[in-house]
């Protein structure tokens, strides 16, 4: 082969190098969203580090597995972690049960600040059962997600949820869509992670957690943890 012919070849293949590159990063998948995943009797069985234990939470066996128990008055996780920092978009699931004869105002899972930006997933525990209430503070705006006539019975096991992408919050029971509402949202730089209770020690929840799931995208419902 002469010169002239291996400089067609030459050109013939790097002319072809791009091509070939661009055609495989199409086929690159999408690099998956980070997920969190925590199975609360391990949380409070294995000295996990970062985790501190507030009262004597116990373990109960349920249909899922060892659940934790939050007897309403001391017993909460605090961990030194922030999920959801820097997320645009996310879903947050508890499977969960919450039991008759707490205090009216609960808050059993608490990401981010103790009084700026922060989400709340709280309850109102009245004697006919109890309702969801779904809370989001980013800097000057908050949305709150509440109804006093989606009532739900006590001491039965529950999956709920709440979503937020493009600004839009949602709130599920065991699927279903609850509420939804609007906020400018920026997404959390700060903060820590409380469950059973406010991080200030304050709204204790009295009942189980077995699991909590959170994810770095707004799933859809059929994408939930199966109850």
């Amino acid at each position: 082969m002469n010169r002239k012919h291996l400089s067609i070849l030459f050109s013939i293949l790097f002319a072809a190098v791009p091509y070939r590159f661009i055609m495989n990063q199409k086929n690159v998948p999408e690099q998956k969203k980070e997920t969190n995943e925590w199975i609360l009797s391990k949380l409070t069985s294995n000295n996990t580090k970062g985790a501190n234990i507030a009262g004597n939470p116990g373990i109960l066996k349920c249909k899922y597995g060892d659940a934790v128990s939050f007897d309403g008055s001391s017993d909460g996780i605090f961990l030194d972690s922030l999920p959801l920092a820097n997320m645009e978009q996310f879903t947050v699931e508890i499977i969960f049960q919450p039991q008759s004869g707490g205090s009216f105002a609960q808050r059993f899972l608490h990401i981010g600040e103790i009084q700026g930006n922060r989400i709340l997933l709280e309850l109102r525990s009245v004697k006919s059962g109890w309702y969801l209430d779904g809370f989001v503070k980013s800097g000057p705006n908050s949305c709150t997600l509440i109804d006093s006539l989606k009532l739900h019975p006590s001491d039965k096991w529950y999956h709920v949820a709440c979503t937020l992408d493009k600004g839009k919050f949602t709130t599920y029971i065991n699927g279903k869509k609850e509420k939804e509402g609007n906020i400018d949202f920026t997404p959390l730089k700060t903060g820590k992670t409380s469950v059973g209770v406010r991080q200030n020690k304050t709204s204790w929840f009295k009942g189980c957690i077995y699991e909590i799931k959170i994810s770095g995208k707004a799933l859809k419902p059929s994408g939930f943890i199966k109850l």
